[in-house]
Formats: structure tokens, C-alpha cells, sequence
């Protein structure tokens, strides 16, 4: 088995999913996602997930995971699976890999990839790149200060626009009314 990651256009089949390049993660808790494979041969293939969590080049883990309760699980040719489920570590600020692992030749068909982030170093905004601490000299700037900075100018400016007083650019013209006279009706019978 060759440890080879391609990006799509694989003769042997291809994976993706609906997670995001970066995502916040809590160690231990489920990461809820759902895994498209797709066969784009003209012949029934047999397909494996593993998934490889690393830091640094170092793998973490990297273990089968179960389809249906097998290790194998087949696609029709030309046609794809969806695949439902969660997934759960107990590791974060880690690259989280998911491998398409064709049965015949044993290769690696295709993956997908997200790195997972600890919420401490997320809670600046805009958010910080992976291992930077979640410190401010690294994303640039601490949008608090502007808040803080613009806060009062608002205010000011509202005070500011209720006081002033509105501009007559046009005189209001008037339009003038028609006035019925107020119509009587006939006397009555007094009887």
C-alpha cells in the first residue's frame, strides 16, 4: 500500500465531504460529516476509509474505518455513495486526513483533508491560522480596539443627525381643497 495523497481526478475512484478546510474541534466530542465516494470506472470497485490524524508529520492514528460494519464496502461503476456518520478524537490542532483506499491494487485512490483547531486558539477574530496561539500579532489585529474606537464616533454622529435641524429645500406646496357646501336634505313630513 503506497501512502501517495491525490486531489481528484483519480482513475480508481474519488472521496469528498461536506467539512471545511478548518474547523473548530473539542477534543472527545463528535464531528458529525457526510462522505461522498464515487466510482468513475466502468467496473464495480471496492473501496476502504482509513483515517490518518497527524501534527507535524508525526501520524497520531490512523485506523480503518467501518462502512456498513465492514472494512470493505462496494460502489456500482459510474455511480457514488453517501456515507452518514461522526467521527471522534481525542486529539485537536491536528490534520485530519480521510484516505480512499481501492481494494484491487490497494492504493490510495483519492482523499480529503481538514485541520482540526482547538477553540482556545480560535477565539480571535479574524480567525487565526492553525498553531499560531490564537495571538493577535499573528492574525494582524485585535478587532476590539476598533470597536472601542468607533463606538463613541457613532454615538456622536447620531446626537449629532437628531439635533440638527432638517432642510427645507422646497417650499411645501399646498394644494388646494375642494369644498362642497354641505348638502341638505328635503323636510320631512312634520306628520
Amino acid at each position: 500500500m503506497t501512502n501517495g495523497i491525490t486531489v481528484m481526478g483519480s482513475s480508481l475512484g474519488d472521496i469528498f465531504w461536506d467539512l471545511a478546510p478548518w474547523i473548530t474541534y473539542e477534543p472527545g466530542y463528535d464531528l458529525g460529516c457526510s462522505i461522498y465516494v464515487a466510482n468513475p470506472s466502468d467496473t464495480q470497485k471496492e473501496y476502504a476509509l482509513m483515517s490518518r490524524l497527524s501534527q507535524s508529520d508525526t501520524v497520531i492514528s490512523e485506523e480503518v474505518l467501518p462502512v456498513f460494519g465492514y472494512s470493505w464496502f462496494k460502489v456500482e461503476p459510474g455511480d457514488f455513495v453517501r456515507l452518514r456518520g461522526a467521527l471522534r478524537f481525542e486529539e485537536s490542532d491536528a490534520e485530519l486526513a480521510i484516505l480512499l483506499v481501492e481494494r484491487e491494487t490497494e492504493e490510495v485512490a483519492d482523499s480529503v483533508i481538514t485541520v482540526l483547531v482547538s477553540p482556545s486558539t480560535t477565539g480571535v477574530l479574524p480567525p487565526t491560522w492553525p498553531d499560531s496561539g490564537g495571538t493577535t500579532a499573528i492574525s494582524g489585529f485585535d478587532w476590539s480596539l476598533l470597536l472601542a474606537m468607533m463606538l463613541p464616533v457613532m454615538m456622536l454622529g447620531m446626537v449629532t443627525a437628531s439635533t440638527k435641524p432638517a432642510e427645507k429645500t422646497e417650499e411645501e406646496k399646498v394644494v388646494p381643497q375642494l369644498s362642497e357646501s354641505p348638502k341638505l336634505l328635503p323636510a320631512g313630513r312634520d306628520k
